[in-house]
């Protein structure tokens, strides 16, 4: 309706300037006289304007005139596509221009002009799979979703096409949320090119939602030998999926094919703390306690992590607080300076109720690097030693508002997740999780990790939440380390 009207008021401004213009044209005094043959021709300034427009249109139809005379004498000697090439050079060069007009304006984000165009590019063409690209992307420009995904099934009919095809309904579906059907699509468009980093990275992080593992190290082994993925990387997350396959086993009762797994995934990632943890705690299965000890330290000197040090404790879990020192000791000698050592360290001196050994172990760290897990350790010392209720409290509030400390975060966007996945649960990013400090208002804390009882013989006092801050130490519980 708009645009009618805007034609309509064009087509009124046109007219009234012509008209104006006609009228000075006749105002003007003077002409000029032509003598031919003896005839004089005197003409107005108006008709010496329609002449001069007249002389102009006489001259193209002139070349068109004697481009058709040349096709019509190419033909009679024998050319016999000669005047059909005449005629379709016209209609490819006005379709050419209606494309070229079609794609700025797509680009320009005008989506009704670029369908507009592209009707007229392909009533002059006649070459779909230039023309329905165009019209299928200015249909999605413009909301016009039941256009496009006609159009892309048109593109499935030609196999120049059929990728494009795939992959534009394939993104209609992921839009709407219909992962079934995007990860059909999705492996169809990898079928047809297999090479396409784009596709790759669609089908992978798919198939890892779905838990197809199996499918996943597939399309991950693909990007490695297309070029698109380092090789590091791609030991890494083949690392991960490996290890979600463990997961999985162990999930059906497969106890010994996810222990093998599981070491599978430890050899390819070393440092990946939860195939650390699930591979020890095979070996701790088969009662090989060297093997389980030698992956937490690799893992460890790496990655300090209170998961290690857990499972670093279940390889003797009946010893004694003074021999569960002396193991311990052999885990953090490369990393005696990293916080995680530091507490570690003073809750196994609480744990052997060494309190001043806890608090040498704990050294600097709550006034350099303050957290509710070190502050608690701290209320937990002073307590051992006899410290007042009002100097433990003190340590306890404190660790009310203090940052909570590393915590999985997702790379890509932020979304603090509870325990390690191989995907985020919130933006479905593959291999993004990372143990490292999350900004200082978040609040969310892992779990699954064992705590250390921090008032030992009393129960917390109604007015203090001790309960919430106890719950921030991620530490081994106390009847392992006894």
């Amino acid at each position: 309706m708009l645009w009618s009207l805007i034609k309509i008021l064009a087509f009124v401004l046109v007219v009234t300037a012509l008209t104006y213009g006609g009228t000075q044209l006749m105002e003007v005094d003077g002409g000029a006289t032509i003598e031919v043959a003896g005839q004089e021709v005197t003409l107005s300034t108006l008709e010496m304007v329609f002449a001069f427009g007249a002389l102009v249109v006489a001259v193209w139809l002139g070349l068109k005139l004697l481009k058709l005379c040349v096709a019509t004498f190419k033909f009679l000697n024998g050319d016999e596509t000669a005047i059909s090439r005449y005629f379709d050079r016209n209609r490819e060069r006005k379709g050419y221009e209606a494309l070229s007009e079609g794609m700025m304006a797509l680009a320009s984000g005008e989506g009704h002009l670029a369908m507009t165009k592209a009707a007229r590019a392909d009533k002059y063409l006649q070459q779909p799979q230039l023309t329905n690209l165009l019209t299928a992307q200015a249909a999605e420009m413009t909301g016009d979703r039941k256009t496009a995904e006609e159009t892309y099934k048109k593109l499935l009919t030609d196999d120049k096409t059929r990728f494009v095809g795939v992959r534009g309904i394939m993104k209609q579906k992921l839009a709407d949320g219909d992962t079934d059907t995007a990860m059909a699509l999705a492996q169809k468009a990898f079928a047809l090119k297999p090479k396409h980093e784009e596709t790759q990275d669609i089908l992978l992080r798919l198939q890892a939602e779905k838990s197809d593992w199996a499918g996943a190290r597939a399309t991950l082994g693909a990007k490695l030998k297309s070029g698109s993925l380092p090789r590091d990387v791609h030991k890494r997350r083949d690392a991960v999926l490996a290890l979600s396959e463990a997961r999985d086993i162990l999930g059906d009762g497969k106890t010994i094919e996810a222990r093998e797994a599981a070491i599978e995934a430890n050899r390819l990632s070393p440092d990946l703390i939860p195939a650390a943890i699930m591979a020890a705690r095979g070996y701790i299965g088969e009662g090989n306690a060297r093997y389980a000890t030698r992956v937490l330290t690799k893992a460890w000197t790496a990655q300090p992590h209170p998961d290690i040090a857990a499972a670093f404790a279940e390889i003797v879990p009946d010893e004694t607080s003074e021999a569960r020192l002396k193991r311990f000791r052999t885990l953090t000698k490369t990393t005696v300076d990293h916080p995680e050592t530091k507490m570690l360290m003073a809750e196994l001196h609480i744990t052997a109720e060494d309190f001043p050994a806890a608090k040498r172990a704990l050294g600097d760290l709550v006034e350099k690097d303050p957290t509710a897990r070190n502050l608690t350790l701290m209320a937990a010392i002073e307590r051992g030693e006899g410290a007042d209720d009002s100097v433990v409290r003190g340590w306890l509030t404190k660790a009310l508002t203090a940052p909570r400390g590393p915590q999985w975060i997702c790379d890509n966007c932020q979304h603090i997740h509870a325990t390690w996945e191989p995907t985020c649960t919130n933006c479905g990013s593959f291999d993004t999780l990372a143990w490292k400090t999350p900004p200082a208002s978040e609040v969310a804390m892992p779990a699954g990790t064992e705590m250390l009882p921090l008032i030992v013989g009393q129960a917390a006092e109604p007015a203090l939440p001790s309960t919430e801050v106890i719950d921030e130490a991620e530490v081994i519980e106390g009847e392992e380390v006894k």
